[in-house]
């Protein structure tokens, strides 16, 4: 299994998301790395997201995510107030700028 580092940390970006970072106080819903690997055809990105804090988060992420033309999944290993790992799958490798402008769109930092 080849993993390549895409470049994708900006240790200097603070979260903030729907909920500030903190606490989620929404109340509309239940309260770094980037590495590709090719297997079977489909390519796997794992990269870690700053500023979620509840579903309602990992929702707009994935919501986001899932808008790229090539994406056939997405799935958040949400850790509140930490860094959360989401993988997504993808029928060709993603392009950094997309992802990075996917993730801030939703409101949330690369890790």
């Amino acid at each position: 299994m080849a993993f390549t580092d895409l470049g994708l940390t900006d240790k200097n970006a603070t979260g903030g998301g729907c909920c500030g970072g903190g606490a989620c106080m929404c109340g509309g819903h239940d309260s770094g790395s980037r590495a590709v690997d090719s297997v079977d055809g489909s390519v796997t990105t794992t990269i870690g997201v700053t500023g979620m804090t509840c579903g309602h988060c990992a929702s707009a992420v994935t919501e986001e995510l899932s808008a790229l033309g090539t994406v056939t999944g997405v799935s958040v290993d949400l850790k509140p107030g930490e860094e959360s790992r989401v993988t997504v799958t993808s029928e060709e490798p993603l392009a950094t700028a997309s992802v990075r402008a996917a993730i801030e769109d939703a409101g949330y930092t690369l890790a």
